[in-house]
């Protein structure tokens, strides 16, 4: 690329030296011919006939006319030749400076629009990036802020890599004219906070990858438009909790990557985790969200903890709920002025309580305390179990006892009553009673 606008810049010059010497030429009388073989021969070395190029060569063939021309011919070819020199020159120019571009140490490949500017140490953008380009890389740099003007006319391009930056806070009209981006990288940086119109413009992006910075929360709308969005990475983030209704556009999200934040397993996430069920039951992949607080839960997987464990959420919203309808009254602050000390001697008046009324704090049942109760429950069970049949086999084993006794009493009883038979017998059943 370099080599052919270097070759069109030095036939643009040489046209242009041409005309002017012709013209220089024909005033003093000198012919056409001599002026053009002189002036293709400007530069270091001998003129020699054959050093002329091929363009001089041709300029001179139109001027090269018959033995018997006249002045008026060779003048009227001359001014025909100077008109199409002047807009060979302007053509020239003009195809020069509209050959796109690389930026100073990057790398552009010509097929595939690609400029890689990556590795660089750059500290802003380039801005003479080609307006046709489709994959701009500029990661592994020292970019910290960017103006909203940074990626402006580039209308063509599809993906955008500022990975390994130190980027804190983006512009929300920074991808403003980035109509047909596809993939947009910002793993590893410093960002903090997104504005919810930063991806308003952007209704193609498929990859999103926002890993590895500082986001504790997304703002409501940041997806809104996205229905194109097939994979989002929010790993290693600062995020605790995150709201249903930000990823309720998402219907063609395939992937989602969540993993290796503090999450807070509590009512706040509860719709969340409505959300991930549904997201998994429609075949979305998505890894583990493992729970950091309450201690009960940590280090389990936010979609293994039962649905049971949120039941106290909904009795908090009732309570919030019933709160609301109360009368407000002051407000009620921890640093209240403390009570005037009565004087010595005078008894105290009473003063009406302004204590704060504190509030019950719910926490999520225990899952140790939870399992506790389950066996101890068991173990009380089955020892009152094991009595109820340890009472059932001792009065079995009574019964027939008794039964086989009554037998053998009718068997030795006489046709005639002994009452001192009866009397011994008597002795026998109590003494086995």
């Amino acid at each position: 690329m370099s080599l052919i606008i270097a070759r069109l810049a030095e036939d643009r010059v040489l046209l242009f030296t041409s005309a002017r010497a012709a013209v220089q030429g024909e005033a003093a009388g000198r012919p056409v011919a001599h002026t053009l073989r002189d002036c293709s021969c400007q530069g270091p070395g001998p003129c020699l006939p054959g050093a002329m190029s091929d363009r001089a060569q041709r300029a001179v063939g139109l001027t090269m006319l018959a033995p018997g021309s006249s002045p008026e011919q060779r003048g009227r070819l001359a001014l025909q030749w100077r008109q199409v020199s002047w807009i060979t020159c302007w053509v020239a120019l003009y195809a020069v400076e509209a050959l796109p571009t690389c930026p100073f140490s990057c790398k552009c490949d010509s097929r595939s629009l690609e400029v890689d500017c990556s590795g660089l140490g750059l500290t802003t953008v380039p801005p003479d990036v080609p307006a046709a380009t489709r994959t701009l890389l500029l990661l592994n740099n020292k970019l910290s802020a960017l103006p909203s003007w940074a990626f402006a006319n580039l209308s063509s391009l599809q993906r955008l890599d500022l990975s390994n930056n130190f980027l804190d806070q983006l512009p929300h009209s920074i991808f403003g004219d980035l109509t047909n981006l596809t993939e947009l990288q910002l793993r590893n940086n410093s960002i903090r906070t997104l504005d919810r119109d930063l991806l308003r413009h952007a209704p193609l992006l498929r990859h999103l990858d926002l890993s590895i910075n500082g986001l504790a929360q997304l703002p409501p709308g940041l997806f809104d438009g996205l229905l194109a969005l097939r994979s989002l990475s929010l790993r290693s983030n600062r995020l605790q909790n995150l709201d249903r209704l930000t990823f309720e556009p998402l219907a063609n999200l395939q992937l989602l990557q969540v993993g290796d934040n503090p999450w807070e397993c509590d009512c706040n996430l509860r719709e969340f985790k409505h959300w991930m069920e549904w997201f998994s039951y429609r075949g979305g992949r998505l890894d583990q969200l493992a729970c950091t607080l309450p201690k009960e839960l940590r280090g389990k997987d936010m979609r293994m903890v039962p649905m049971e464990m949120f039941n106290y959420c909904s009795q908090l919203e009732d309570e919030n709920s019933s709160a609301g309808l109360d009368i407000p009254g002051p407000p009620c602050t921890k640093a209240s002025p403390e009570p005037a000390k009565p004087k010595p001697g005078a008894e105290p008046e009473p003063e009406p309580s302004t204590a704060c009324p504190q509030k019950q704090r719910h926490r999520p049942a225990s899952v140790r305390r939870a399992m506790g109760t389950v066996i101890i429950a068991g173990v009380v069970c089955g020892i009152v179990c094991i009595m109820m049949v340890v009472a059932a086999a001792y009065g079995c084993i009574y019964a027939s006892l008794m039964a086989k006794y009554h037998r053998e009493l009718k068997k030795r009883q006489p046709l005639m009553g002994d009452p001192e038979g009866e009397h011994e017998d008597q002795k026998q059943i109590s003494s086995v009673a």
